[in-house]
């Protein structure tokens, strides 16, 4: 897999690959008190064969709608397999980009047809693009599962490089709760919509809250609009 990961990718995606390999290691160290991201997973077969079905028929209908009359670039941070960056990429107007920290993945949306150009290799909490490079940027199904310091990051960094608003879809609970960080399949933070807001007012103004139609027993799924 190293060999023919070498052969296939870029320089500069190899680079960035090593970097968040380094970063990984750090982490593993150094385990959070409020959740620890476990990140072996995004190098597991059975998480990239749940990424090409996870959204059907609920966020990823929501995406497309969301970005129907956006024009510019668009970043998809952790776009995993590139699932979602290869629906969008038949809309008019955008120029999608995409960004995750699996190498493993990234691969596969390589040869999915997204170009590797438009593909980086990189920790979300450290986005390696200039101030307000994107338009729009998206996540999926992945603010959840990093640590609170994480999110935190996660969000300051997508203020830095997008110029107009930002979508991100998680699950909150169904109590409305703030329930923690629990481990079903994949652990994540199962909390109420307003610690979400909260979190995300720390780095945007305004943070307007929508409805989405992903839900599983533990959680309904909420898109967070931010932008200043």
């Amino acid at each position: 897999m190293k060999n023919i990961l070498k052969d296939t990718l870029p320089p500069v995606l190899v680079r960035g690959i090593r970097k968040v390999k380094s970063r990984i290691q750090a982490k593993s160290r150094s385990p959070s008190k409020k959740g620890t991201q476990e990140l072996d997973i995004y190098w597991d077969p059975e998480m990239a064969a749940a990424l090409e079905t996870w959204g059907e028929g609920n966020a990823w209908n929501e995406i497309q709608l969301l970005l129907l009359n956006a024009q510019g670039s668009v970043l998809d941070i952790a776009c995993g397999t590139g699932k979602v960056m290869s629906m969008l990429r038949g809309m008019k107007d955008i120029e999608i980009h995409g960004c995750d920290i699996s190498d493993f993945l990234l691969a596969k949306a390589v040869e999915r047809g997204i170009p590797q150009e438009h593909l980086t290799c990189c920790d979300a909490t450290s986005l390696p693009y200039n101030a307000g490079q994107f338009d729009y940027a998206y996540s999926i199904g992945s603010l959840e599962h990093f640590t609170e310091d994480g999110i935190d990051a996660f969000l300051k960094e997508c203020k830095k490089v997008v110029a107009k608003r930002s979508f991100h879809m998680i699950p909150v609970s169904r109590s409305q709760k703030n329930e923690g960080w629990i481990s079903p399949w994949q652990s994540y933070f199962n909390n109420s919509t307003d610690w979400w807001v909260a979190h995300c007012k720390k780095s945007f103004s305004k943070v307007t809250v929508l409805d989405s139609a992903w839900q599983d027993e533990m959680s309904t799924g909420k898109w967070l609009i931010c932008e200043d």
